[in-house]
């Protein structure tokens, strides 16, 4: 009897496209199973008019994922994992993460227009990087913007706003990748942790072996190590919290931001060490930063 797999994807045309990539891979690695995407709607998706630190943070993203997964409503769920909360359920572990694409921030200025200017706001809704773009447009304003990519750009192109600041990611596997006007270094915007990797979510005890070449080391050592930075220093989306980290052999740099809420400012720095060792070097790092 051919065995049926279903995954749990967001409905967006972005997370289609990523859930896509997990069913085409799954496919070909078991080509008598039936591998069918189960589409929703989550929250985070209809919460539309507030950001997200006032609507419940990112948990959002995945309550009624992690609900069909819990029900067998689907065997697996994708998610990207920048949208996944620190804190994962115990009966629904992240079984795996893809290889990283391109972990950047972009500018995004409207159709043609090649140069950014100050008359109207940047469409930009995460504090972690208007914190830093502060330091790059001081003469900047910001405001909100919310909805999938392909709805921010409309509103982009509308006139609301003067440019966008998206990630590179989705841009790319939007196909998207001719709209990016400039991109920003991870020195430059230190990204949010995970950022460019996808998570694959699945139920304890399950064989999940069938994923196995679609997982990379490289990105797993890098979200670990990203993940523990910022789960020790408590941030979810409503604390400004980034990381990125770099892997270069069995060799791990890690680049964190803290933001301390009293004073309204913010401290960067970097430690380097064994890959295998990220989850600590994210803990230590966490700590320095937090002023231990």
């Amino acid at each position: 009897m051919n065995k049926q797999i279903i995954i749990g994807s967001r409905e967006s045309k972005l997370a289609v496209i990523q859930s896509e990539m997990v069913r085409s891979y799954i496919q070909n690695e078991l080509p008598d199973t039936e591998v069918s995407l189960l589409t929703m709607k989550t929250t985070g998706d209809i919460i539309l008019d507030r950001t997200l630190d006032k609507v419940g943070g990112k948990g959002l993203f995945v309550k009624e994922l992690d609900k069909a997964l819990a029900e067998k409503r689907s065997d697996l769920s994708v998610h990207s994992l920048k949208d996944m909360p620190m804190e994962v359920p115990e009966e629904l572990p992240l079984v795996g993460f893809s290889r990283r694409e391109d972990p950047r921030d972009v500018l995004v200025l409207p159709e043609g227009k090649d140069k950014l200017e100050f008359d109207k706001p940047i469409g930009c809704s995460s504090l972690r990087r208007i914190l830093q773009l502060k330091t790059l447009y001081p003469q900047a304003e910001f405001k909100s913007v919310r909805g999938n990519v392909i709805t921010r750009l409309r509103k982009l192109d509308e006139g609301q706003y003067g440019a966008l600041i998206l990630a590179a990611a989705g841009m790319k596997r939007l196909g998207l990748e001719g709209r990016i006007t400039s991109y920003f270094t991870t020195e430059q915007i230190i990204p949010a942790a995970g950022q460019g990797i996808l998570a694959i979510q699945g139920r304890a005890g399950e064989d999940y072996s069938y994923l196995e070449g679609f997982l990379d080391e490289e990105a797993t050592y890098a979200a670990l190590a990203e993940r523990s930075f910022v789960r020790f220093l408590d941030g979810g989306c409503s604390s400004p919290v980034a990381a990125h980290a770099v892997l270069d052999g069995e060799h791990l740099t890690l680049s964190g931001l803290y933001y301390e809420e009293e004073t309204g400012k913010y401290r960067t720095g970097k430690i380097e060490g064994a890959a295998q060792d990220g989850e600590r070097l994210g803990i230590t790092l966490a700590k320095e930063l937090r002023g231990f």
